[in-house]
């Protein structure tokens, strides 16, 4: 009885995964922006739209700045708020699984090869976010044009409080969700146009300004890690 329910679950899992995989492929960033044109004049049900492509985003693997994007089409600067919100909100739970699967290998559960590399990874990312502190670590590598996610999982293996987490992620994303917003304001004229969304130079200037925040820290903890003792 129990074996049939183990191989049931994993039945489902499966479709579920099967189906995910199918959406992705077939409904792209692109498309689903496009499908949110003809809701822009309802800002009630373009909300509501916009909340569901939030709370799916993690599963497609979709970048954050889609729902920026998205938000300043259809509020322009005046949703920066509700944007930043969704942002922050899209990160709670790809965080909660990673954190999930952190508290197993830290509880010694998981005892493969693999894990203790990822053993190795967590206590790397636990020296680099005690030594610039949580919120300053989540904060500027959101800064760095790195995927969303990854960022998101890294804080929650090297241990990062829900709070600082955050609070880390509403400051390191607000520059992109700012750039997001901008996008989606003149999404129509930059289409005409054929011109580029984000311009590289903004991209660059984040990357920066991101390495000058985290340079210090990752100094401290990987090329001298007696420096913090001098």
């Amino acid at each position: 009885m129990n074996r049939r329910s183990t191989l049931g679950r994993y039945a489902v899992a499966g479709a579920a995964v099967a189906a995910l995989g199918a959406l992705a492929l077939a409904v792209s960033p692109e498309a689903a922006l496009s499908r949110l044109r003809w809701l822009a004049t309802e800002p009630l049900s373009f909300g509501v739209a916009v909340v569901a492509l939030a709370a799916v985003r993690p599963l497609l693997a979709w970048p954050t700045t889609l729902l920026a994007v998205a938000v300043g089409f259809g509020y322009g600067w005046v949703g920066t708020p509700f944007a930043l919100a969704l942002v922050v909100g899209t990160a709670l739970p790809p965080y909660a699984l990673a954190r999930a699967g952190r508290l197993r290998i830290r509880d010694g559960s998981e005892t493969t090869e693999g894990s203790g590399v990822a053993a190795r990874f967590c206590r790397a990312g636990e020296r680099f976010a005690a030594e610039s502190g949580s919120m300053r670590a989540v904060a500027g590598t959101r800064l760095l044009p790195l995927p969303s996610d990854a960022v998101t999982a890294g804080a929650a293996a090297a241990g990062v409080g829900v709070r600082p987490f955050l609070i880390g992620t509403a400051l390191g994303e607000l520059p992109w969700v700012l750039t997001g917003v901008a996008v989606g304001v003149s999404l129509d004229r930059l289409a005409a146009s054929g011109g580029s969304l984000v311009d590289p130079t903004v991209i660059l200037g984040m990357a920066a300004v991101g390495a000058l925040v985290l340079a210090g820290p990752l100094y401290r903890t990987f090329v001298r890690p007696d420096a913090t003792a001098a």
